[in-house]
């Protein structure tokens, strides 16, 4: 790394809980307007307003393990809950508990993914914080 990059990576403060909440929303950790993924999953290379190169994260495995933990504390909450109100048979969890878990896991997964590039992007993670001189 050479003196001009780190003065440059100096000057370009990034802040954290900006780039996490605008990548929560699914926009764009630059400039909070351009959209973060090009499909249900798939993080756009660059942004469509701002031009930021999105191409280097490397979320991997990590938003559905997040996921997963927050919709299981959910899930067994619930089911707590129902076992201590009401009197539940069995099969009532399997008809209820089933589908919204799946049905949770896949509404939080963007907005998880889009945190966790959105983190990695104020944090110079991967290949985001190199400046181009071309």
């Amino acid at each position: 790394m050479d003196e001009r990059t780190t003065v440059l990576d100096r000057a370009e403060e990034r802040n954290i809980g900006q780039a996490i909440w605008r990548g929560t929303l699914c926009r764009c950790p630059h400039c909070g307007k351009g959209k973060m993924f090009r499909a249900y999953l798939k993080v756009a290379d660059e942004c469509s307003v701002c031009g930021e190169e999105l191409k280097y994260h490397r979320a991997d495995d990590f938003p559905p393990y997040i996921a997963i933990t927050i919709v299981g504390h959910i899930i067994i909450f619930l089911m707590l809950h129902m076992d201590m109100t009401y009197r539940v048979e069995p099969i009532t969890y399997m008809i209820t508990m089933i589908p919204l878990a799946i049905v949770l896991s896949l509404l939080i997964l963007p907005p998880i993914k889009g945190a966790i590039v959105g983190w990695q992007w104020a944090s110079r993670m991967y290949g985001f914080g190199a400046h181009r001189t071309d």
